[in-house]
């Protein structure tokens, strides 16, 4: 999106006389010491090289009419022009010999030679211009970048001002924006609420009529890649009144104090522009509690926090200046932030129902070619969960699968791999051995029949042992529609389905492998869910028991006041345990029942690899599904367990 800059726009600044001046006093002051260091004290040019002997020579047949001795270096001029080397020269140099030359300077004498002796100190002009030369350019660069600040920032800004200025992006909504409400797919009730905010800036009366104020500050809450920052695009685009933009991270500096006027500079440079819209974007980098973590705050932060609040709603609030932020933990936020005055109202930019998924990927795919076996509605039903930024990931990752195999349009089967390479990863080049594919096939097989047998359990539409990211194998199920709460016997088939791998590899293969570890971590979690806080155990009863503690540095209390003693502490234990070993049961009773279509599936997993729905249907078409109830675990555990 194309950004401009926060200053005002105008004519570019012409050079000034200073500008001009140490633009031409730097080159002439390098020229003149070059030219010093290398030809002052000289006899000008180099001249043409001779041996030593010739030199002799030379001097012998008075040819020589002056020299200057510098150390080991002879360098001197003919009485007349001659002819050396092929060409008629008066200058010449030559090399003395380490060892002293006695006659040499009595040759000389006796020729009429005239002798210079240099003591190597370097001329006046020389030592002069080195000594100035550093000064002038640390002079000349220092005004420089001064003058170049002033032009930037403004007059009185200074060399160092800069530092101070945060990146603020100003937006012009025709011709920085091309995103309106009407780009954004879904978020029905949170375009619902900015498009009031526009609103009221373009037509303050209509609601002031009835007394109604523009909410002071509007916090966009939801998960990453919910289309939070593209809302706010979209808001610069419909607004009409000037927009700033700035990331959260941006008001924190090296430097004290940096932070807090940073602030102040965004908040006036908006007042003077009012009515207008800030954005600041991960506002929790800036507006995190205060006072929180072991040893205290970040004093910089906390200074950065301060400003902003009193900008917000202090003494010399602006109604005009609206403050619209995003973040993805208000958990975290201080208090004192998301009071009323600040930020009134809290918009929720939660992962899109299915509805909204298909509007998304109509966008997406408006200039795709889609196969004839693709339906948007399908898909969007195949994605329960998926946010905005992962159904565009999902659209792009499958015309990259299209494009690898040369096909003219995206098919179904593209957008079903690019799924499953988002979910779990790509196809791993490791071999399995006969025996772990063995293995893989038996333990995917039992999660597909206890879910293919479970009367509330998502219907299962992918089977495979191809081993993808740091899985070996992966049963795929889905819901087709979106659900938001879960029943006790929903989560209860959950466990069985979760353990469908565990119990096959007992029943077929004798013992279980670490394959099931994930199964387990997983089914442990929903079980202590169950006991723990959805009072889903006759034992334990409607109680919430805290288990996990926040991270203390990210605004959270360091310890948990739950009142959880050691006897309920062991009572959760005993029920998690129980609730478990009764899934673990019920789902070796369906294996040890449905052997033969266990067995049948194995066979077809170690054949092909991958089944696909229909196939799976065909495969256990002894089996209704959903119509058979899974056979109850041994009595003696079914009695033992509180879960009823």
């Amino acid at each position: 999106m194309p950004q401009t800059s926060s200053s005002p726009k105008g004519p570019r600044p012409t050079a000034t006389r200073v500008d001009r001046f140490w633009f031409w006093l730097l080159p002439l002051v390098i020229v003149l010491s070059l030219w010093a260091w290398r030809y002052a004290g000289t006899e000008g040019t180099d001249g043409v090289e001779i041996p030593y002997s010739q030199f002799h020579a030379l001097v012998t047949g008075d040819k020589v009419g002056r020299v200057r001795l510098s150390g080991f270096d002879v360098r001197g001029r003919f009485r007349a022009p001659d002819e050396l080397q092929g060409k008629t020269t008066d200058r010449f140099r030559t090399v003395v010999p380490v060892q002293p030359d006695t006659t040499l300077l009595p040759l000389l004498h006796e020729h009429n030679v005239v002798v210079t002796v240099d003591n190597g100190e370097q001329p006046d002009v020389v030592r002069l211009l080195v000594s100035i030369l550093p000064l002038a350019l640390l002079l000349g660069g220092w005004v420089w970048f001064s003058r170049r600040a002033d032009r930037k920032i403004g007059p009185g800004g200074g060399l160092l001002a800069g530092i101070s200025q945060g990146r603020t992006h100003r937006f012009s909504e025709e011709t920085d924006v091309k995103v309106r409400f009407d780009d954004v797919a879904g978020l029905a009730s949170a375009k619902r609420d900015l498009r009031e905010v526009v609103e009221f800036l373009r037509e303050p009366a209509r609601f002031q009529r009835l007394g109604a104020h523009v909410p002071r500050g509007i916090l966009l809450v939801g998960p990453p890649g919910t289309g939070k920052t593209l809302l706010a695009r979209a808001v610069a685009g419909e607004a009409g009144v000037p927009f700033f933009s700035i990331n959260g991270s941006e008001f924190i500096e090296l430097f004290v104090g940096v932070g807090a006027s940073r602030v102040r500079e965004l908040f006036e440079l908006a007042k003077k522009n009012a009515p207008a819209i800030v954005f600041i974007d991960e506002i929790d980098a800036v507006g995190r509690s205060r006072g929180t973590g072991l040893g205290g705050g970040h004093d910089e932060r906390e200074q950065t926090l301060n400003q902003l609040l009193s900008e917000m709603d202090g003494f010399a609030r602006n109604d005009l200046t609206i403050v619209l932020a995003a973040t993805n933990r208000p958990d975290v936020l201080d208090s004192a932030l998301l009071r009323p005055g600040r930020f009134d109202r809290r918009v929720l930019v939660d992962r899109p129902e299915r509805a909204a998924r298909k509007a998304i990927l109509e966008v997406h795919t408006r200039n795709k070619p889609l196969g004839p076996d693709v339906s948007l509605e399908v898909l969007a039903a195949l994605t329960p969960g998926f946010s905005g930024a992962d159904l565009a990931n999902l659209v792009n990752e499958a015309a990259i699968l299209a494009t690898r195999r040369s096909a003219t349009s995206i098919g179904a089967e593209d957008f079903a791999d690019a799924q499953e390479k988002i979910e779990v990863g790509d196809p791993r080049e490791t071999p399995l051995s006969p025996a772990e594919k063995q293995r893989i096939a038996v333990h995917e097989s039992g999660h597909a029949l206890v879910a293919h047998l479970a009367e509330h359990a998502e219907p299962v539409r992918r089977v495979t042992i191809i081993p993808r990211g740091m899985t070996l194998g992966s049963t795929r199920q889905s819901a087709g529609e979106d659900k938001h709460v879960a029943t006790r016997s929903e989560l209860k088939e959950r466990l069985r389905v979760l353990l469908g791998g565990y119990a096959a590899e007992q029943v077929l293969l004798g013992e279980t492998s670490s394959g099931v570890e994930q199964d387990l971590k997983q089914a442990t979690e929903t079980a202590y869910d169950m006991v723990a806080h959805y009072g889903m155990s006759d034992a334990v009863g409607p109680v919430f028991y805290q288990r996990q503690v926040e991270h203390p540095f990210l605004g959270q209390r360091l310890a948990s006041d739950s009142p959880v003693g050691d006897a309920a502490t062991n009572m959760v234990d005993v029920e998690v345990q129980r609730a478990l070993a009764t899934a673990a049961a019920e789902a070796k009773a369906v294996v040890e029942q449905h052997r033969p279509m266990i067995d049948r599936l194995v066979q077809a997993l170690l054949e092909h690899e991958t089944v696909e729905q229909d196939e799976l249907g065909r495969l256990l078409s002894d089996v209704a599904p959903s119509r058979a109830r899974p056979p109850r675990a041994r009595e003696t555990l079914a009695g033992a367990s509180a879960m009823g």
